[in-house]
């Protein structure tokens, strides 16, 4: 999958073959914002264009516009494995959030 950036927002492209357009929505925010163009550089302009868009709406509605992924999220891994990676940070001494976060750097 392709992903578009723009001001730290990132999106999707999608294809529709049947209404022959490129489109796409912002992922990892709630607010629903979409774009969509007949070509690459099209479906690129209009989702820089939606980002700014939904930065100016916020601004203008005085609201703080949603940043994508907080920094924090709840996985649900097993009690054998939630046990280990609490054994394991406790033997490196450092917390479960740390062990996390240093295991998930490695893999990126």
């Amino acid at each position: 999958m392709k992903l578009l950036k723009h001001k730290g927002y990132i999106g999707d492209i999608q294809v529709s073959i049947e209404d022959d357009v490129l489109h796409g929505k912002l992922l990892y925010v709630s607010a629903l914002v979409t774009y969509e163009g007949h070509s690459v550089d099209e479906v690129k302009a209009s989702f820089e264009e939606a980002v700014d868009d939904y930065l100016d709406t916020c601004e203008e509605k005085g609201y703080q516009p949603e940043v994508p992924c907080k920094g924090s999220f709840n996985i649900r891994i097993g009690h054998d494995l939630h046990l280990a990676a609490m054994i394991k940070a406790k033997e490196m001494e450092i917390s479960l959030n740390e062990f996390v976060t240093e295991s998930i750097s490695k893999q990126l």
